[in-house]
């Protein structure tokens, strides 16, 4: 706990995360290129640095959380990030990005004289909050090694993976399937209001057969059949990580017509479902050829 921690990107999981570590007593600051969010973090008791390459230089560990391939590009290429450092430094980057950027950017930071892992995560704003996130977690042992501390902080499951880049591969694979998921519980639901049949009895047998999953026992009860919305995962990254996801297909030569169906329809169900609204929302997406 003697080394700094610095947290890049203090959105509602970032700075859940910096909260347990400073709860836990590490020493945390937080950077956060918007305004509104260095605000958020003073509020709750973080130190902010305004400056990014302040907060690199003085940080041995750095944890970033932020939502496109090109944020953590920034943080390692960008005139202050961690290229222009002294060598020393970890990135343990728990954003969900696409393999090949990760596997881009671990050499080129090796090469400067810092490590890098990819450490995607489940469990949201609430697991961050409680320390009960799972991380899947890839690069060299060495680093999962030295960064294992604060993982154990954060997460109540860490799954070293493999490679640079396979955390980011298990994580778009973990989402692949709750997305599908999402659209078959919607199809469920419309079913059972067709045939005059109580979704919550339904679903009650469903889990208790084998066609459950995290979905139908979790999301379903706590955010869908309540009508709350509110789990803290939106449409746009989650339509995001699917559309990650089916570009990896291709890429490899592979063609894999589950996963293209399911990324076209969280991309169609954009007309209806802003980028804003609450992941779950998709089981209530009815294509436009539903009666057809």
């Amino acid at each position: 706990m003697n080394e700094r921690i610095g947290v890049v990107g203090l959105g509602r999981m970032g700075l859940a995360m910096a909260e347990t570590l400073a709860r836990t007593g590490y020493d945390v600051t937080g950077h956060d290129v918007m305004a509104p969010a260095r605000e958020r973090a003073r509020a709750a008791g973080i130190a902010v640095e305004e400056r990014l390459g302040a907060l690199l230089k003085g940080s041995g560990l750095v944890l970033s959380s932020l939502p496109r391939d090109a944020d953590v590009e920034a943080i390692v290429e960008g005139p202050e990030g961690l290229l222009a450092q002294a060598p020393g430094r970890l990135l343990v980057d728990t954003s969900t990005v696409a393999p090949p950027t990760t596997r881009r950017l671990a050499p080129l930071l090796a090469d400067h004289g810092h490590g890098l892992i990819d450490a995607p995560v489940s469990g949201g704003p609430a697991g961050a909050a409680t320390g009960a996130l799972t991380f899947m977690v890839g690069g060299s042992a060495a680093h999962v090694a030295r960064a294992r501390p604060l993982l154990d902080a954060l997460g109540k499951a860490v799954v070293h993976v493999g490679d640079s880049g396979a955390g980011n591969l298990a994580k778009l694979v973990n989402n692949l399937f709750c997305a599908t998921h999402l659209v078959g519980v919607g199809e469920a639901l419309r079913l059972a209001e067709a045939l005059a049949v109580d979704p919550a009895r339904l679903f009650e047998a469903v889990n208790a057969a084998s066609g459950r999953s995290a979905v139908s026992e979790v999301n379903l009860p706590r955010w869908i059949l309540s009508g709350s919305f509110d789990s803290g995962f939106t449409m746009g990254l989650m339509r995001k990580d699917v559309r990650l996801a089916a570009a990896l297909a291709p890429a490899a030569g592979l063609s894999l017509p589950l996963a293209r169906a399911v990324c076209e329809l969280w991309q169609a169900s954009a007309a209806t479902l802003p980028d804003d609204a609450d992941f779950n929302r998709m089981t209530q997406f009815a294509p436009a050829n539903d009666h057809d």
